[in-house]
């Protein structure tokens, strides 16, 4: 597999040269450029068309999110984590909106971040735990206000058939909706990470989903599993 090549996005320099020096160790990741606002990060990925773009969200000039919105609509294939450290619910929602892949804390490990980058690439979404629970607690308010549409009105979502899950797969599909990763979900049910990952598939697979955050969309709406 070639080197995944990552543009990093932080008004602060002190910040880019860490995250630049955490990632030169990690195999098969490579920095590419650095940006100091949202402006310069468009117009770099642009030329540099990235395979990851690590987005902080407030900045001078163009901020995170109207940047993520504009990198996406020009380069769809280029996926987006923002990398912040505001977790607050409007600031998540409107990231997510806007076409980001993955959002995480500045707190996160090191391996994490690699993990989340080797993970977007992959097609995956990746949250933060604290994230993810506002995510689908939101998720589930509007649910609960949404009043009961028509049978006649019904989207193709709700007349999804779903193939079932095993015993298994819906174990790794209650640990998914905790936001938990691959390793993480290795480590509780005792499996190899890669045999994680199949499970994973399997599931996304079988609820029709884009990809885990979907998946677990679609289970919580369908009530294959709760929180």
């Amino acid at each position: 597999m070639d080197e995944i090549r990552v543009l990093l996005v932080d008004d602060q320099e002190i910040v880019r040269r860490g995250l630049a020096t955490i990632l030169k160790y990690e195999s098969g990741i490579k920095v590419v450029g650095q940006a100091s606002d949202g402006k310069e990060a468009v117009a770099l990925a642009r030329t540099l068309k990235p395979d990851v773009v690590l987005m902080d969200i407030k900045m001078p000039v163009l901020g995170g999110i109207p940047a993520t919105r504009r990198i996406k609509k020009e380069l769809p294939d280029t996926r987006v984590i923002i990398l912040t450290t505001y977790d607050a619910d409007d600031l998540v929602f409107e990231g997510i909106k806007a076409g980001a892949q993955g959002y995480l804390l500045k707190d996160v490990s090191a391996e994490t971040l690699a993990e989340a980058i080797q993970g977007v690439v992959r097609g995956e979404s990746r949250l933060d735990p604290k994230v993810a629970s506002k995510v689908l607690d939101e998720f589930k308010r509007l649910s609960a206000k949404a009043p009961a549409a028509p049978a006649r009105q019904s989207s193709v979502d709700d007349e999804l058939v779903i193939t079932p899950l095993t015993e298994r797969e819906e174990d790794v599909l209650r640990l998914l909706a905790e936001g938990l990763s691959n390793k993480e979900i290795g480590a509780r049910l005792f499996l190899a990470e890669g045999t994680v990952k199949n499970y994973t598939s399997a599931i996304i697979g079988k609820l029709q989903a884009n990809d885990r955050t979907h998946a677990v969309v679609t289970a919580l709406r369908h009530g294959l599993v709760k929180l």
